[in-house]
This record gives C-alpha cells, sequence and structure tokens, in this order.
C-alpha cells in the first residue's frame, strides 16, 4: 500500500514537471511567430500567467474544483501540483491569439478570473466535486481524459471572445478582403516550442490517468503516451502532404500546428480508443488544421499563431471522436459536454473581458502597436540590433 502511494506520488511529480515545460513551449512558440518588435511582451506574458494562474489557483481555485486536498493515493501535494500545471494553459492559449496587439495588464487581471473562477467551475463539473450533480447540464460523464474540452476548448473560447472585442492586428486585412501575410519572426523559436509542447503532452494525457503503480495501470500509461505520440505524428504527416499537394512548398509552422492539433484531438479519448482508432482522430486533427487557418481569415478572426483551429477546433474534435471510437464512451455525453462547456467558457470570458476591457482597454494605443509593444510594455526589446519592421 505505501509503495503504491509512493510510487503513485513520484509519477504525478514527473508528470508535473514535463507539463511545466509547456510553459517554455508556448513562450518560445509564440516568441518565434510574432514580430520581433513584441517578442519580449510574449515572453513576460508567458511568464506571467504561469505566476499569477498557478497562485490563485493555490489559493482558491483547487478547492472549487475538487471540494478540498485529498491525499488518499498519493501525496495531497503531488495531486495538487500535478493538477495546478494544468491551470495556465488555458489562458497561454488565449494569449497567443491576441499577442501583437494586447497589453500585459489586462490580460493580468483576466488570468485572476480564469485560474479562480472560469477553470476551477468547468473541472468541478467534469473532474471535480460536481456541484451539477443531478440537473440537466451534469456533464461528469463526458469522457475527457486530459483535457480536449476541460483545457483546450475553455482556453480557445476565451480566445474567440476575446478576438472578437480586441479586432485584429492593425494592416492583417486589407480593404478589399485580402490577407496580409505576416511572417514569423524565429522559425528555430517556433520549431522548439512546438517540440516542448510534444515533449509536456505525455506528461499531460500520460500524467492523467492517475496512477501507474499497478501492471493494468502502468500498461494504460503507456497505451496513453503512444497514442498521444502516434497523434502527433499523424497530424503532422497530414499537413505536411496537404502542404506540398496545395502550394507545392513544406510549411514547417502548418506541418507543426497539424502535430499540435493531432495531440489536442487525442487528448480527450487515448486512453479508451485502440492506437488504429488514435491514428485516424489525429489525421482529421491534422486535417482539419490545415483547413480551419484560413477559414479563420476568411472570417477576419486574426490569430496570430493558429490557436483557435488547434485547440478550439480539434477540442472540440477530440470530444466527439472520443464518443465515436472510444470503448465505453456515450457520443450524446461528449457532444453534450461541448455544448455546456462552451456556453459557458464563451459568455462568461466575453462578459469578463467585456467589463475589464472597458476599465483598462486590452488593446494597445496605434502607435505603440506600430512601434512594437516591447519599447512601451517592457521596456526591453528582445532583438535590439535588429531594425524593427513596421
Amino acid at each position: 500500500m505505501d509503495m503504491a502511494w509512493v510510487v503513485d506520488t513520484l509519477f504525478a511529480l514527473f508528470a508535473f514537471t514535463l507539463i511545466i515545460l509547456m510553459v517554455p513551449g508556448f513562450a518560445m512558440l509564440e516568441a518565434g511567430l510574432v514580430r520581433t518588435k513584441n517578442v519580449t511582451t510574449v515572453l513576460t506574458v508567458n511568464t506571467m500567467i504561469y505566476i499569477v494562474a498557478s497562485l490563485i489557483f493555490f489559493f482558491w481555485g483547487y478547492t472549487l474544483a475538487f471540494g478540498g486536498w485529498d491525499g488518499t493515493s498519493m501525496s495531497m501535494y503531488a495531486a495538487f501540483l500535478f493538477q495546478m500545471a494544468f491551470v495556465g494553459k488555458t489562458v497561454n492559449i488565449m494569449s497567443g491569439g491576441v499577442s501583437e496587439r494586447t497589453k500585459i495588464v489586462p490580460l493580468a487581471i483576466f488570468t485572476v478570473f480564469m485560474a479562480g473562477l472560469i477553470y476551477p467551475l468547468v473541472v468541478n463539473w467534469t473532474w471535480g466535486a460536481n456541484i451539477l450533480s443531478g440537473s440537466f447540464f451534469d456533464i461528469s460523464a463526458m469522457h475527457d481524459l486530459a483535457g480536449s474540452t476541460v483545457i483546450h476548448s475553455t482556453g480557445a473560447w476565451a480566445l474567440l471572445a476575446a478576438i472578437l472585442i480586441i479586432g485584429a492586428r492593425k494592416g492583417r486585412y486589407t480593404k478589399d478582403g485580402k490577407v496580409k501575410v505576416i511572417p514569423a519572426s524565429n522559425i528555430p523559436l517556433v520549431v522548439l516550442g512546438a517540440f516542448l509542447l510534444w515533449i509536456g503532452w505525455f506528461g499531460f494525457n500520460g500524467g492523467s490517468v492517475g496512477s501507474i503503480s499497478s501492471k493494468e495501470n502502468a500498461d494504460t500509461v503507456a497505451l496513453v503516451i503512444m497514442n498521444t505520440n502516434n497523434a502527433g505524428l499523424i497530424g503532422g504527416l497530414v499537413v505536411f502532404i496537404l502542404s506540398y499537394l496545395t502550394y507545392k512548398k513544406f510549411d514547417i509552422t502548418m506541418i507543426l500546428n497539424g502535430a499540435l492539433g493531432g495531440l489536442v484531438a487525442i487528448t480527450a479519448g487515448a486512453d479508451v480508443v485502440s492506437p488504429m482508432n488514435a491514428l485516424i482522430i489525429g489525421a482529421i486533427g491534422g486535417a482539419l488544421v490545415f483547413y480551419a487557418v484560413p477559414f479563420f481569415d476568411k472570417l477576419k478572426i486574426d490569430d496570430p499563431v493558429g490557436a483557435l483551429s488547434v485547440h478550439l477546433v480539434n477540442g472540440i474534435w477530440g470530444t466527439i471522436a472520443t464518443g465515436i471510437f472510444g470503448v465505453g464512451v456515450s457520443l450524446a455525453a461528449q457532444i453534450k459536454g461541448v455544448i455546456v462547456v462552451g456556453v459557458f467558457a464563451f459568455i462568461s470570458s466575453f462578459i469578463l473581458i467585456y467589463i475589464i476591457n472597458k476599465i483598462i482597454p486590452f488593446r494597445a494605443d496605434e502607435e505603440d502597436e506600430i512601434e512594437g509593444l516591447d519599447v512601451k510594455e517592457c521596456g526591453i526589446e528582445a532583438y535590439p540590433e535588429f531594425k524593427r519592421a513596421i
């Protein structure tokens, strides 16, 4: 009994460490995708999110989500740390999608509400204490191993609300409706960030099994990690092929987003689908990213990092796919969960962002946006020897 407790505590701490690798993962990915004049701001925002979201979750978010601290199967501190590792990801998803025109302070304020209210309530209804138990809105039957809906869709619905309020970057869309391409500033950072996220996903999904101290649980963890990796591989491969067939070129940023789309898609059901079905889920996830990116641009929804295509579209697809392919999973319960979380996350985020925006505008001044947010927001430029591109 004691040995199982120790092993599972160690497992949770190891998974926590892997998930924390996603903090520099998001930071590097976003820093590489934005222009050089906004890199320091992006890095500062990602650092702020980890600090603020983690502390708010410690003070009250965790208790709101789970009803209290539990150390029956492992150290309660390890159980907390593992869950704490997740919370900032919801805001990372949102912040990347509104980068290059958003100020730090209002984002920090919204982080408090996401980590202390919106995300804990979604967790409460799905993985936690379930205050909706017995009501029409009870979504505890939804199977979401590590958060295709609970984390990825929740953060992405907040992002959609933010984009609708804040608007697109200056010059992103021309008056005649065309899209102005704003190239990534540092492709090596994009690759590094994507692979840090990929590695972190093994703790994200594998750790969500909750235990590795028995033969059966260890086998499930191994299956989850294999399904996770394979979904990312096939998602990247599909975009690799589609990119060449469509444009006769290989776009590494899209290929990596295809892989991330596959990883998001398998996050809900990696423990209940077969390896072959995981490949199908990941392949469709990659294809969805490839077609969703231009679709959002047609709607003039400016998302510099493709977060909506990766996290919203595939958060929804992954949750529904678990109902289609997962053993013992109800498709109706999956769809209900997607709808309930989507409506709540979008409306609550929209209201909060709207109110915060009225008090402290999210949008930077036009002059500051043109010059770059690094000078105004941080006073430190990431590449001071470079000539900033307007």
